[in-house]
């Protein structure tokens, strides 16, 4: 069960999404955290967010949108009050930033690095419900810049989340190899929105919002696909995965874990099923190890 993606050691390839779990205490009654091939929380920003005004989720056909906005209390509120609790939970936290610049990314890198509790980053460089949320993770020069100067910031694994909402997702993640990434997360959530058409209004606040869920599944995998056929790094899947089926395809489509994040709001136990399930979907073709799955698509 246990994978290595660059050079994070994890005890297995099950995962929670940033922004489906909160900073895991919410969940705690209901899931052993434990147990969880790692955690990635809320993303942070470098100072606190309000976020974007109300209606915030809608519940659409294949899953939800979220129009969330980055809502956080800031780096520091982070490090003080939750880091210290997810240190304790015994499985890797994975912490999630956002900046609004490559400097304030750095920034929040170097700050991070060598905290305890703190065992890799995930550069959220594809938000698309703040402005210029996506701006690194369109443009490949960019996003080569910005993952560059965290790593040269910070020693921690840095991955790379990346964007469906681009032309050429494979180019993007090759800049994101170049620029010194231990692996890349994808995808994010897909740009939509929903209209009241009878009030002649959009149901979200900010009126668009990212989609997340079943019905993004078939674009994430595209996008795993094509990105483990562009990079040698490793890949984590996203992207309304629910069943030990979604779990195995992505593994053969070339991720070597993958995170779980809307199905957590309707089936909060849902990993914990994953985690029991697992072992015998890798009996059932014969493998002896997640790893031997791992991008054996055959076309």
């Amino acid at each position: 069960m246990d994978v290595r993606i660059g050079r994070l050691q994890l005890a297995n390839p099950i995962l929670v999404a940033s922004g489906t779990f909160g900073y895991a205490r919410e969940m705690a009654s209901l899931v052993d955290l434990s147990r969880l091939g790692g955690i990635v929380p809320k993303t942070i920003t470098a100072q606190p967010r309000i976020g974007n005004a109300p209606a915030r989720t809608i519940e659409t056909s294949g899953g939800m949108l979220n129009s969330i906005g980055l809502d956080n209390d800031g780096i520091d509120a982070f490090i003080e009050h939750h880091l210290p609790y997810l240190a304790s939970l015994g499985a890797p936290t994975i912490v999630s930033i956002a900046g609004r610049t490559c400097e304030e990314f750095i920034e929040m890198s170097a700050q991070l690095d060598g905290l305890d509790g703190a065992a890799a980053i995930e550069l959220n460089i594809s938000c698309p419900n703040v402005s210029g949320g996506v701006d690194f993770g369109t443009d490949p020069a960019a996003c080569e810049q910005v993952v560059a100067g965290c790593r040269a910031a910070c020693s921690l694994p840095i991955f790379a989340k990346l964007t469906p909402n681009v032309a050429d997702v494979a180019g993007i993640a090759r800049a994101a190899e170049a620029g010194g990434a231990d692996g890349i997360s994808l995808i994010n959530t897909c740009l939509g929105m929903a209209i009241d058409w009878r009030r002649r209004r959009p149901l979200l606040g900010n009126v668009m919002g990212g989609l997340s869920g079943p019905a993004i599944k078939p674009i994430a995998l595209r996008a795993v696909y094509q990105a483990a056929g562009a990079v040698s790094i490793p890949l984590v899947g996203i992207g309304g995965i629910a069943t030990i089926d979604d779990v195995m395809e992505f593994f053969v489509a070339g991720a070597t874990a993958v995170q779980i994040g809307t199905a957590n709001f309707y089936n909060p136990t849902v990993t914990m099923t994953l985690l029991d399930q697992l072992p015998e979907a890798l009996r059932e073709i014969g493998a002896g190890s997640v790893t031997e799955i791992v991008g054996t698509l055959e076309t």
